[in-house]
């Protein structure tokens, strides 16, 4: 992998609202004599004035200003141009246009420590990954066919059972104050019967609610890994497409797979070699790959974690979302010495918008972990924290996993047959028997970011490989989870006509940069 590198300026902040027009959107006005471009220049102009567009960030290209204002190219060049002559932004070859220091404001203050844009370059953590941050922002632009994302379909998602619960819930007296800092003791008595379901015993002391499955990640990195340090995982792995372990200074070490999951043959080695604190594995319908980890396998992983006393983060947000049999239990259902951290989550099967997952360790493991979430957001949302325990209760995770598991399985095999028709020759692929995910093995290598320039242009957002890997150039995750039947139908032959056609271009920003 290589050494993370920042980029400079804040790329794509997009124009929701304007300074000039506080609470609206852009819209030209039908009444003011001014011209159109001069309208925009002055709409852009609040932003630089008002400091929502610091001096030293850089634009959004024209093209995605464009589409923004819907204006054509034309009359967005003349409209920057107002903003040049001003003095509030300058272009360069190669390197985009920028605000500048406005001329009321070229003499700094005494004991200014500079412009935010040097505030932005000198955080910590580090950023999303461009590719991500393309994806974060288009996945919410109209008309896109999305054949990667990670999430099930609102039409996939409990809302009539989430509405009877918040109605039930709304008859009673609520507490709005923060819970204690493991989280609510109702929802972790709730979580306890839960993951007992799954083979996990796990007394609520042991059990910690956070914000997601993602916070969960954040937390190990920040309170339980020495900076500098490192951990093993599955490459490619869902963890390269994030940054909180190599925020926290904690290195990645890749372990091969197969279709069986990870190849527990190389852990001692590679332990011994870097020195790593834990392992990192996602044994369940693995993210991207979709690879279910047998008993076999999970059992020589835990017999060779066990010799080196090597600690095991499990990751186990798809573990229920089996289509065709049940999985083996969980890692941290053969954890007999109290090795294995195990995260859950609420967000892949139940609403992604609850924010809600938890940790399952030792005591002292879970307080730990505690403290550090008490200084960062003093507990997950209390409101959201009791729905998910009457979600829980109530039996409606199992009903509606029952419905999920009959409607994830029809879109599998619809996509299935889609790429039995269009793939052919072109490309391999697994048959999952979980999870979300499809993954794609091109027969020939691309340029997967201009692939992905190219697919966006067609109307597709795509999870390229090198998300996952940065040395991938054949692999896309595809997912069935997100985009619907009809979508899939005309989405997937448009990306294998793009593929047979694929010509090398010139490089391009990613969308929106």
């Amino acid at each position: 992998m290589k050494p993370h590198t920042k980029t400079t300026g804040v790329v794509n902040p997009g124009l929701p609202l304007g300074p000039s027009a506080p609470g609206r959107e852009w819209a030209p006005s039908q009444d003011s004599p001014l011209p159109l471009y001069k309208q925009i220049a002055d709409y852009l102009t609040g932003f630089i004035r008002s400091g929502v567009w610091p001096a030293g960030m850089r634009l959004p290209p024209q093209r995605e200003l464009c589409r923004q204002l819907k204006v054509n190219r034309s009359t967005l060049v003349t409209a920057l141009g107002q903003l040049t002559a001003l003095g509030l932004i300058e272009g360069n070859r190669g390197g985009g246009t920028k605000v500048v220091i406005s001329p009321d404001e070229t003499t700094p203050a005494p004991g200014r420590a500079g412009n935010w844009n040097d505030y932005v370059e000198e955080g910590t953590h580090y950023p999303n990954l461009p590719a991500v941050q393309a994806i974060n922002r288009l996945e919410y632009e109209p008309g896109l066919i999305r054949l990667g994302t990670g999430e099930p379909a609102p039409e996939l998602l409990p809302g009539a059972a989430m509405q009877a619960i918040l109605a039930e819930l709304a008859q009673k007296p609520l507490s709005l104050a923060y819970e204690e800092p493991l989280g609510s003791p109702r929802l972790r008595a709730a979580v306890s019967a839960h993951l007992a379901r799954l083979g996990i015993t796990a007394p609520p002391s042991s059990i910690l609610i956070t914000s997601g499955a993602l916070q969960g990640l954040q937390l190990v990195a920040l309170g339980l890994l020495p900076r500098g340090g490192a951990i093993l995982l599955e490459r490619p792995s869902y963890l390269y497409s994030i940054h909180a372990f190599q925020s926290a200074g904690v290195k990645l070490g890749g372990l091969p797979m197969d279709e069986r999951g990870l190849l527990t043959g190389s852990i001692a080695r590679e332990t011994r070699r870097s020195q790593a604190a834990m392992l990192y594995s996602i044994p369940s319908f693995h993210n991207p790959t979709g690879i279910l980890m047998d008993r076999e396998r999970r059992e020589a992983l835990m017999a060779v974690t066990e010799a080196l006393q090597l600690p095991v983060l499990e990751d186990g947000a798809y573990q229920e979302l089996w289509l065709d049999y049940p999985p083996p239990p969980p890692l941290k259902a053969l954890d007999h010495t109290g090795r294995v951290l195990h995260l859950g989550t609420l967000s892949k099967a139940a609403c992604p918008g609850l924010r809600i997952g938890w940790v399952v360790g030792p005591e002292p493991v879970v307080r730990r972990l505690a403290d550090i979430k008490m200084q960062s957001d003093y507990g997950a949302s209390s409101l959201s924290q009791l729905v998910a325990a009457r979600w829980l209760e109530g039996g409606y995770h199992e009903e509606h996993n029952g419905f999920l598991r009959r409607m994830l399985r029809e879109r599998r095999d619809t996509m299935l047959a889609i790429l039995q028709q269009h793939f052919t020759g072109l490309a391999s692929w697994n048959r999952p028997a979980g999870g979300f995910y499809i993954w794609l093995s091109l027969h020939k290598p691309l340029p997967l970011r201009t692939l992905f320039r190219t697919a966006h242009k067609a109307g597709l957002l795509l999870n390229t490989g090198d998300l996952y890997d940065r040395s991938d150039n054949r692999h896309l995750r595809l997912s069935y989870a997100f985009a619907t039947p009809e979508e899939l139908a005309a989405g997937l032959p448009r990306l294998a006509q793009l593929i047979r056609s694929f010509k090398l271009t010139k490089k391009s920003p990613l969308p929106g940069e």
